[in-house]
């Protein structure tokens, strides 16, 4: 167990090494071409309801993504992650793409919906059919190395014992985010399928 947190640990320091290397032109062009895969994507086209994370700076840039989901009329659930509630996530209701910027920032200079809010959870209103991941590095396999707080895998998770069951769910990443193999335990759910420039 020790060994393997250690490789996750070498593994997060090695790529966001890469990723910070990258200027933020070339981050821009690599989450439009992904932007672009991502909404011609049959899952994409098909699904209803959808979650997608507020990017960081280390992360493919997702405000496209976020005004097509509402230009198409689909419904949209972001991240609120509890701090203070071990790995405990849950996924919001987005009124509108307008309305991130009423947001507040957390910690981690991002936003999400305030602690007194009121807005539908998605497995309280009916699911999801889509799950749009972040990550630190991905392999061709759907292994996935996230930040070491294990949000989404929870999360994942809690969407399997739904009756709707687990949507599917699609990694954006960087080219430099991609690895020969991500080192996982039983704890790490797969993804379906990673999106990225070089396919």
């Amino acid at each position: 167990m020790a060994a393997l947190r250690a490789a996750k640990q070498a593994l997060r320091k090695e790529i966001k090494k890469r990723v910070a290397a990258l200027g933020s032109q070339e981050k821009l062009r690599q989450s439009r071409v992904v932007t672009q895969k991502l909404l011609q994507h049959p899952q994409y086209e098909s699904c209803q309801r959808i979650a997608v994370f507020l990017s960081m700076s280390d992360e493919v840039l997702t405000e496209e993504i976020l005004e097509d989901i509402f230009k198409r009329g689909k419904d949209c659930f972001i991240p609120k992650y509890h701090t203070t509630d071990g790995s405990h996530m849950d996924m919001l209701r987005l009124a509108g793409a307008e309305d991130v910027l009423s947001l507040p920032l957390t910690s981690w200079n991002i936003r999400q919906p305030g602690d007194g809010e009121e807005r539908d959870e998605a497995l309280d209103t009916g699911g999801l059919d889509l799950i749009l991941m972040p990550g630190l590095g991905f392999d061709k396999r759907g292994n996935r190395l996230g930040r070491g707080k294990g949000f989404y895998d929870t999360y994942l998770e809690r969407c399997a014992r739904h009756p709707r069951g687990k949507p599917y769910t699609i990694g954006l990443a960087f080219n430099e985010q991609m690895c020969p193999q991500v080192p996982v335990d039983e704890r790490d759910v797969p993804i379906d399928e990673v999106l990225r420039e070089d396919m």
